[in-house]
């Protein structure tokens, strides 16, 4: 199975993707379905995450790079291949090739995080560090495969691609009979387009919603268009969905068979990967972690039972750290208060001791004394508390104005 050139009308099919299936047994795991309690509560019915964060690679991107590549003729595979990603399409790549026999190239950009580089070497791959953004990277790569006659991997513009991604929606569907609703996260498009043709085509009646961070949703306007639009997607945490432009051949698919594309704000983000760790014991990079993020913001407009494919677990542990402070603050677990004390011995302890009542942990403490707004006898002092929820927060700020302190923030 394979489809020389992308054709955004080529009409994919079921078949096509029980032929990807049928590819991938032995090579991609049929990943675990689990229940979420605190989701199914929320939601008002049963809610179950697809772990593709358990993938082999850690994301579901080698199921259409396996394929993608497994149908290149053989002439084709003796060019090598060449890809160009920032991390799970990297890895992906790399691991197909490898499987096949076929020599790989990647183009990562000169930012990436070390773990991901490191992580695509070690599957097989030549790595080459260009550019300090993807739209570089991937220029670097394309020119490198008219050069060399290597094939170029798109990591979501064509049909074998999506087809691969499609055999997600065939394991929900096995997993998980009942479902309803699937709620995926939308970059380029392939994995939600593909889970739309296997699922429509056996059970029309399922929705599919995909979710797109706020910050960088090119389908929006895409769909509104009624063509793909580019935009100039701003920073987000979830850099697997971060794309300018959806791709020709999922966009097309995605406006006939997907029923919405919904967005969700980076706070919604850090507060579903924080669920994630905390309630499901599960690892989610942002990205993977956008379809627990919507059924956050808008628990009742999901008919259940739900399935939320969780698409990746590649995470650096630099930016898990930052993304788990930012959780926890938008979750309400975080407060930051400035008051103004006499500057004096024992003003400061007689505020702790006040805190240690309430049971709010102080995690720093900082004094001003030169802003010109303070008295010649007070400090203001900034505390970074961590509380226990929103209702702590509120208990903590009336225990202190109680006490007679005042809280200027």
């Amino acid at each position: 199975m394979s489809f020389s050139t992308p054709d955004p009308w080529h009409p994919l099919i079921l078949d096509d993707v029980r032929g990807a299936q049928k590819m991938l047994a032995g090579v991609a795991r049929m990943t675990a379905m689990e229940g979420s309690r605190h989701l199914t509560q929320l939601v008002g019915a049963p809610v179950h995450l697809k772990c593709e964060n358990l993938q082999r690679t850690g994301s579901f991107k080698l199921r259409g790079a396996y394929v993608r590549i497994a149908g290149l003729r053989p002439e084709e595979r003796a060019a090598g291949v060449v890809a160009a990603s920032a991390g799970n399409h990297a890895q992906g790549v790399a691991l197909a090739s490898s499987l096949l026999g076929v020599r790989s190239t990647v183009f990562m950009p000169v930012g990436a995080p070390l773990p991901k580089v490191a992580a695509t070497r070690e599957y097989g791959a030549e790595v080459v560090l260009h550019g300090t953004v993807v739209d570089e990277t991937l220029a670097a790569a394309e020119a490198y495969a008219r050069e060399t006659g290597a094939i170029f991997i798109h990591p979501f513009d064509h049909p074998d691609i999506i087809a691969g991604q499609g055999t997600v929606g065939l394991e929900i569907l096995e997993q998980c009979p009942e479902v309803r609703t699937i709620v995926v996260g939308v970059g380029g498009g392939g994995l939600a387009a593909g889970i739309a043709v296997a699922v429509k085509a056996v059970r029309p009646d399922v929705k599919v919603i995909g979710v797109q961070a706020a910050a960088s949703a090119a389908y929006p306007p895409s769909l509104a268009a009624g063509h793909p639009v580019a935009i100039d997607p701003a920073p987000t945490m979830a850099d697997g969905i971060k794309v300018g432009r959806p791709g020709d051949v999922p966009f097309a698919l995605i406006r006939e068979l997907v029923d919405e594309v919904r967005t969700v704000t980076e706070d919604e983000l850090s507060s579903a990967l924080l669920l994630c760790m905390e309630r499901a014991k599960l690892v989610v990079e942002p990205a993977g972690a956008s379809p627990v993020a919507a059924l956050l913001s808008d628990p009742g407009a999901f008919r259940g039972p739900v399935v939320a494919v969780l698409s990746g677990g590649n995470v650096d542990p630099v930016l898990l750290q930052r993304i788990l402070r930012h959780g926890m603050a938008a979750a309400g677990r975080y407060l930051s208060l400035r008051l103004r004390l006499p500057d004096r011995p024992g003003a400061l302890a007689a505020l702790l001791r006040s805190l240690s009542v309430v049971d709010a942990n102080v995690l720093d403490v900082s004094h001003v004394r030169t802003d010109p707004r303070l008295g010649l006898t007070e400090v203001e002092v900034e505390l970074h508390l961590e509380t226990k929820g929103p209702q702590h927060c509120l208990e903590v700020g009336a225990a202190l104005r109680e006490e007679g302190y005042q809280v200027i923030s």
